[in-house]
Formats: structure tokens, C-alpha cells, sequence
């Protein structure tokens, strides 16, 4: 099993960027699961035709110790399984807490075992990597980090971020920054920022996604570019996209 997580701040693009990641796996045959780690629980609904599917958090509320991993376990487009952890009411309560509990019960349900997938991406909210932002960073979750950015300068400053955080976890063996994917957003000289960034904390930018209008007709359709325009070029490069942020021989599927 290979273990993502996708990182970047907030209206970057990330979760867009995850789900058409998640959908390019799929179709190249790999059983992937998707957990959505923000509280807007909106990661995993244009793999579902843009129908958000209960969060862990508020399933436990619900059903308390009845809760089963079909409550908090959603299939989507081309079988990915997809999870929101989900997060309190807007003023109310921890975030990051959120996240510590939904994986808690995950872990609890043997969700890994039970479905085991071949690719797990954790798609989280990287304007913070505190507390609960930070547990895909840590032993046993994520292996591999990859921070959708652009050339703005906050998207930049979150990667910064994001690779010090990972710099302290290092003496840890816990998951390493692999690479950059910059989500274009037309900054002027946006390539040269971004790849200037990249040499700075000593990484690579792995992607470049240019703008396109089709992730906003395919999100209008409540779906991933992948699924709604297979044969567009932008479906092209979240195929490549797939192919370098996973390596073939490192999947080691069930029998």
C-alpha cells in the first residue's frame, strides 16, 4: 500500500488537484482511497458527481457504537473509496482534533485492512501542519508528500512551511517531501518563482498544471477533468502526474 498525502493552502486547488489525482490512478487499475482532512469535507464529492458524503466525525455522533465502516466508507468514481474526516462546527472545537478522531476510528474499523487499497491519498489543508494537519505527516500514515502550490505568495509560503515541518520530523523516518505540483494561477514569471521555492527547500517541481477551463466545466458537472473529458489534454497531464507520484513497483497489492 502507497501512502500520499497532498498538501497546500487553502483555494489552491488541492483538492481538485487530489480528486483527478485519485480518478488517474484508478483508471490506470490501482484500488485508491481518498480521505478528505478539512473540515469543508468537500475532497472527495466531484469523484461522487458532486454529492458530499457524511463525514466520520459526524457518523460517530451518530451512531456511536454502531457506527460501521459503511457509514464513513463511499464508493466513487471507478470504485475509489471515498472518506471525509470532517471537522466542528465553525467556531466550535478543534479542527486538527477533528482529524486525530476520525483516524483514530479508522484505525479502530481497519479500514485499511478491510479494503485494502493499493494507493491512499490524504488530502489536507496546509495552511497549518499542527496537531491534527500534521498526523498524515507521521509514522504510519503518509510516506510520501507532495504540496500543490503557485506563484502566489502565500501558496509559497505554506510549502515553505510544509517543508520545515517535514525537516523536523526527518530523525523520525516519518513521510518526505517528494515534490512540488504547481497548479497554475498566471503570476508573472510563475514557473521561474515556483522552481526558485522548489531549489530553496531543496525539492523539485514534479507537475505543472496549467490553467484550463476545464476543471471548472468538469466541477459544473459535479466530476473530476478525468472523468468528464478523458481525451482532453489537461486529463493528459493528471495522467502524468499519476505516473511520477507513483512508482509501479513499489504497489504490492493483496493477492
Amino acid at each position: 500500500m502507497h501512502k500520499i498525502a497532498i498538501y497546500g493552502k487553502g483555494g489552491i486547488g488541492k483538492s481538485t488537484t487530489a480528486a483527478n489525482l485519485s480518478a488517474a490512478l484508478s483508471v490506470m487499475g490501482l484500488k485508491v482511497m481518498q480521505i478528505g482532512c478539512d473540515p469543508k469535507a468537500d475532497s472527495t464529492k466531484n469523484l461522487r458527481d458532486g454529492e458530499k458524503v457524511p463525514t466520520v466525525l459526524e457518523s460517530i455522533k451518530n451512531k456511536k457504537d454502531a457506527l460501521s465502516l459503511e457509514d464513513i466508507v463511499f464508493q466513487g468514481y471507478k470504485n475509489v473509496l471515498c472518506v471525509e474526516t470532517g471537522g466542528p462546527t465553525p467556531g466550535i472545537g478543534c479542527a486538527g482534533r477533528g482529524i486525530i478522531t476520525a483516524f483514530e476510528k479508522l484505525e479502530e474499523l481497519n479500514a485499511f485492512a478491510v479494503y485494502r487499497p493499493d494507493v491512499v491519498i490524504y488530502d489536507v489543508l496546509g495552511d497549518v501542519v499542527c496537531g491534527g494537519f500534521a498526523m498524515p505527516l507521521r509514522g504510519g500514515y503518509a510516506e510520501d508528500v507532495f504540496v500543490v502550490t503557485s506563484g502566489e505568495m502565500m501558496s509559497l509560503y505554506a510549502a515553505t512551511n510544509i517543508s520545515t515541518a517535514l525537516e523536523q520530523f526527518k530523525s523520525k523516518g516519518y513521510a518526505t517531501l517528494k515534490g512540488l505540483i504547481l497548479n497554475a494561477k498566471g503570476v508573472d514569471g510563475e514557473r521561474e518563482l515556483v522552481a526558485k521555492v522548489a531549489e530553496e527547500i531543496n525539492t523539485a517541481v514534479v507537475q505543472y498544471i496549467p490553467r484550463d477551463s476545464y476543471v471548472q466545466k468538469a466541477e459544473q458537472k459535479g466530476k473530476t477533468v478525468v472523468e468528464a473529458f478523458p481525451a482532453a489534454d489537461l486529463t493528459a497531464i493528471y495522467m502524468e502526474l499519476a505516473k511520477t507520484v507513483i512508482k509501479q513497483e513499489r504497489i504490492s497489492s493483496a493477492p
